[in-house]
């Protein structure tokens, strides 16, 4: 390669050389080998030797990658292999072009080396422009190192049960001794746990005056004027401690590791003054000595400044027996102060102009000696910290003035602060059965969308609990071992044999291989216990009707603070008003209706419509009950013809009709009953002639009954004009029709006729022989334009579907025309 190229140059012509292999690939495999190499022996033996030396080169290349990132990638024997390890042949390209990406920012100047400022860098600390680049490096990532652990003076113990019991040989700034506060209680799972050692004086003791008094925010020293002391030896940490006990506050951090151990590992402690910062190594095998740090991190005097110390405050007590008295946390401040960004790295942006690579929180920290960029990273974390204390400080107060109807911002944080220091550390243990617990399988399974028959639950169950003490034995994360993902897969497919269960595990449960002859033997005895067990969703059905009742119970017992319902009821409805809804919610008499002397019916009536007396409703009982109808036979159904879908029109015309019958026969109807009123009339009045009130009533019946009829009549004969009319109109639209359907059967004869004459002069023609000198060439025919543009023409996937593409089956459907019918027979 000429070394005159500049880099753009370099770089076109690897593209171009890239972009055509990469066309020459896929063109390859776009053609049937299978077919070329039945056809031609030789290009199969041209293949075979391609694909062999590829093999080759993907292995030489796989190999010196894997030895630079630390990754492990079996030889590829041949084409199966490359799907088989592709998990793991993804990993190791990954690594390689995230190496290749970092070197060209650094070549092109994207980046720079993560150093540390110049003295010329004065004031705040410069923006640093981020990587293009955002992910660590696998050798910072999963370093491969020996365990610190097995070094500690005091070993742990991962299979200690009951109650964690703290660290604690003394207790400094106690206002209850240590004998005392060392109490056991019983939590709401009925477990026995130590009381927090400090919970008293966190609790009871005040800040300092300092903290609620605004003040000048004292700016930060440069970062390169200021000293950064690495202590890891006892004697640097008692010169460390008598410098703290100077300070009035100290900014506080710490670095975990999780992986490569079971409980955790708290790798590295940041601290920082005013004019100082220390990068303590807390992986020394005289950690737990760091007890006498309690001499300032219990010194209420001193206020200990920290971001998002949840889990540090755990940490700090599990692994060096340090508590926290007097803690600020800028997180809550964030949360207080509706900061839109709650995050370190936010607060170091706005007020420090910092900008934070958090990638390196997910960086090995038990790597020593310490690489240069992670002792920055760790560094910057607490330099800047008690500057943004001082910011946070002011803006709590300020927005906190007292005689404003606004509550105590920072009397607030304070407290929310408290609550985190008194955090408790307990040992991580579950319940084998019903998997409750911080490392069960219980709350793992209740989000996860697959249920699981009795075999495989039982699978899922004795994996958990092999990966489990596997873990605790070995000192290991349960998923340095195996991930949930593959557990999951066992539990779901049940391998058979130790082969297929070989290749269930990744890349990253490689380190099973000792142990498996012993899972493969945990999961068979899982499976033959399992076929009479309970399924997954027994469990849930169970736990839902054993505990909800139990805590349902728990919230009836305890009714002592519920008011009367007569102290909830209100005198005025804050929807209607003063308005009375109904008799039954006020103090007045029911409003009831009476049948018979029987039934009481509530009226839901207001009392202004009522008298607020009982109201008797008067029933006319009838004479005689008519006889009920007796069922008609059932008619034997006949064969006969029906339509099916009859057209709207045709189904308009019918109901019309059936309407003008319903009218007439009500007018037959109307009639009879009117002369048998007359005759009733006339032979009472022939009886009783005295009564002539009766007689003036029945001439004015007879008079309206009279007029009614001729209504009717008039109203019939308009009807039947009307139905002229239509009678009239169907027959012109018949004859329209009629006239249609000829011309049409007319067209069609002439048609089939000119077709039958065009039939016969091609029979005609082919009676005369072909002529091949004068036929067209089929192999090497000429191509017209049409078909050039139609070969060429590509498909638009964007372009109108109703045009262009491939149409699907509901494109050739033809929807019924409305009107059409169908005949059937039963």
């Amino acid at each position: 390669m000429d070394g005159s190229l500049d880099f753009k140059t370099l770089r076109e012509s690897l593209q171009a050389a890239l972009v055509a292999t990469t066309r020459t690939a896929n063109s390859i495999a776009s053609e049937d080998l299978q077919f070329q190499r039945t056809v031609n022996p030789a290009v199969g033996s041209q293949l075979d030797n391609s694909s062999g030396r590829l093999l080759n080169l993907a292995n030489g290349l796989l190999k010196s990658t894997a030895n630079l990132t630390g990754q492990k990638v079996g030889a590829l024997e041949d084409a199966d292999d490359v799907d088989i390890q592709w998990r793991n042949i993804v990993d190791v390209i990954d690594s390689l072009l995230e190496k290749a990406d970092t070197c060209l920012d650094e070549y092109t100047g994207l980046i720079k080396r993560k150093d540390a400022p110049t003295p010329a860098d004065q004031g705040r600390a410069q923006k640093r422009v981020k990587s293009s680049n955002d992910r660590l490096d696998w050798s910072l990532k999963r370093a491969n190192i020996l365990k610190p652990q097995n070094n500690f003076e005091r070993k742990v113990d991962n299979f200690a049960t009951g109650p964690w019991k703290p660290l604690l040989s003394s207790k400094p700034h106690a206002k209850v001794s240590l004998e005392d506060s060392l109490t056991t209680f019983v939590d709401d799972d009925n477990n026995t746990q130590y009381k927090h050692p400090y919970e008293t004086e966190i609790k009871t003791t005040p800040y300092p005056e300092h903290v609620y008094k605004k003040r000048e925010p004292k700016e930060f020293l440069p970062i390169d004027s200021t000293s950064a002391i690495w202590v890891d030896t006892y004697e640097g940490v008692l010169e460390m401690l008598e410098e703290l006990k100077q300070a009035k506050e100290i900014a506080l951090d710490l670095e975990h590791h999780d992986f490569r151990s079971y409980t955790g590992l708290l790798s590295l402690m940041q601290i920082s003054t005013r004019e100082k910062d220390w990068v303590i190594d807390t992986l020394q095998p005289w950690r737990h000595k760091l007890e006498v740090l309690n001499e300032v991190f219990a010194d209420p005097k001193i206020v200990k400044v920290l971001h998002g110390a949840f889990m540090d405050a755990i940490w700090l007590q599990r692994d060096l027996g340090l508590y926290l008295v007097g803690l600020f946390d800028t997180y809550h401040a964030c949360a207080v102060l509706g900061y839109p960004g709650r995050s370190l790295g936010y607060l170091l942006s706005k007020f420090a102009e910092f900008e934070a690579d958090k990638k390196y929180q997910l960086a090995d920290w038990r790597i020593r000696p310490l690489p240069e960029e992670m002792f920055y990273y760790a560094r910057s974390d607490t330099h800047y910290l008690l500057y943004i204390f001082d910011m946070l400080i002011n803006e709590l107060i300020e927005r906190s003035t007292p005689g404003k109807p606004k509550p105590d911002l920072l009397e607030l944080v304070l407290e929310r602060s408290k609550d985190v220091a008194l955090q408790r550390y307990e040992n991580p243990s579950y319940n084998v059965e019903t998997g409750q617990g911080p490392r069960g399988w219980y709350n793992v399974l209740l989000k996860s969308p697959t249920l699981y028959n009795s075999e495989q639950f039982a699978v899922y169950k004795a994996v958990h609990q092999w990966r489990d003490n596997l873990a605790r034995r070995e000192d290991e994360s349960p998923f340095f071992f195996m991930t949930q993902q593959v557990l999951a897969d066992i539990a779901r497919i049940l391998p058979t044999d130790k082969k297929a269960l070989w290749s269930i595990l990744d890349s990253n449960a490689k380190g099973l291989k000792p142990y498996l002859d012993d899972l493969f033997d945990v999961i068979q005895k899982a499976k033959e216990e399992g076929v009479n067990g309970p399924k997954m969703i027994d469990i849930f059905k169970s736990d839902s009707s054993t505990i909800a009742p139990a805590k349902r119970a728990a919230v009836i017992s305890d009714d002592s603070d519920i008011p009367d319902v007569k102290e909830l009821k209100a005198d005025r409805s804050q929807f209607w008003g003063g308005v009375t809804l109904s008799s039954v919610w006020d103090g007045t008499a029911a409003k009831t209706a009476k049948l018979d002397g029987m039934l009481e019916i509530t009226l839901p009536y207001p009392a202004d419509f009522m008298d607020g007396t009982t109201t008797e409703m008067e029933v006319d009982q009838p004479e005689e009950m008519a006889p009920a109808p007796q069922p008609e036979p059932e008619q034997v159904v006949v064969n006969q013809e029906f339509t099916l879908r009859s057209g709207g029109k045709r189904k308009r015309e019918e109901e019309s009709e059936e309407e003008e019958e319903e009218e007439h026969a009500e007018i037959e109807d109307s009639s009879a009953p009117h002369t048998e009123t007359d005759a009733q009339t006339g032979g009472e009045a022939e009886g009783d002639d005295s009564d002539e009130e009766e007689e003036e009533e029945d001439e004015e019946e007879a008079s309206d009954k009279s007029s009614k009829k001729s209504q009717k009549a008039a109203k019939k004969a308009s009807k039947e004009k009307k139905k002229q009319a239509k009678e009239a109109l169907r027959a012109q639209r018949r004859a329209e029709k009629a006239a249609k359907k000829e011309a049409k059967k007319k067209a069609q004869e002439e048609a089939a006729a000119a077709a039958k004459q065009a039939e016969g002069e091609e029979g005609e023609k082919e009676d005369q022989p072909f002529d091949y000198s004068q036929a067209a060439s089929v192999l090497r025919a000429r191509k017209t334009q049409e078909d050039v543009k139609k070969a060429n023409k590509r498909f638009n996937p964007y372009g109108n579907k109703s045009q262009e593409g491939p149409k699907g089956a509901r494109a050739h459907y033809s929807a019924k025309a409305a009107g059409r019918t169908a005949t059937f027979k039963k």
